[in-house]
């Protein structure tokens, strides 16, 4: 059976999204990044990342990691294609030409949309955000993102989803364009982005893995 390592409060919420939305079967260990804990190396601490047998199975000491049979992948967006393609029906690629679109949304989502919108996250996270030098780096990381979020205006302008279905390139790009979602004006002057993003977020899937997410301690 296909394993997924790693807590919902991280990017294995990723393939977790997508595991629920296909509903296949899994078995989900809830491993706890090293940094959130007092001391990862406690008798007493939860599963984590710094642990030897986890590093056995990730040597970065990250989550997601997946074994599916004899196969391990540790990147959560490769994590997301193999589910799709294997078990997720409509949500992975109808053809090869599918495939290297769904491929391409992965790449444009992390290399175009999640790192500027993850310094959002992390401002924020952090407690800067109303602070001058918060507000600065957050500013910076919107300009940033203006080029990949008027792509995905121009592509949404003739689509209600990135490919003619809903799938997981739907997934890939909104989880990575989530992290700067709490900086409200980032969406303002791209309101088909906005309303793409919500309809991904109204899907049950996603708010039973968000309701899954805000059972863990944060």
């Amino acid at each position: 059976m296909l394993t997924i390592y790693g807590v919902y409060r991280s990017r294995a919420i990723r393939p977790l999204w997508v595991l629920e939305e296909c509903k296949a079967p899994f078995s989900h260990i809830p491993v706890i990044q090293a940094y959130r804990l007092t001391d990862a190396t406690a008798a007493s601490a939860a599963l984590n990342t710094a642990m030897p047998d986890y590093l056995a199975i990730n040597p970065l000491g990250q989550v997601p990691a997946m074994r599916d049979g004899a196969l391990l992948l540790t990147e959560s967006l490769a994590i997301c294609l193999h589910i799709a393609r294997k078990y997720g029906g409509t949500l992975g690629p109808a053809s090869d030409d599918e495939a290297s679109l769904m491929e391409q949304w992965a790449l444009f989502a992390a290399t175009a949309v999640e790192p500027a919108a993850i310094e959002i996250l992390y401002t924020t996270r952090d407690g800067q955000a109303d602070s001058p030098t918060g507000q600065g780096i957050i500013r910076l990381a919107a300009e940033k993102l203006k080029r990949p979020l008027s792509r995905l205006e121009q592509h949404l302008a003739h689509h209600d989803w990135l490919m003619n279905r809903f799938t997981v390139a739907d997934i890939m790009v909104a989880e990575c364009l989530r992290y700067g979602q709490s900086y409200a004006p980032l969406l303002t002057d791209f309101p088909k982005t906005a309303r793409w993003l919500s309809a991904a977020q109204s899907r049950p899937a996603f708010n039973t893995v968000w309701s899954r997410r805000a059972a863990e301690p944060e």
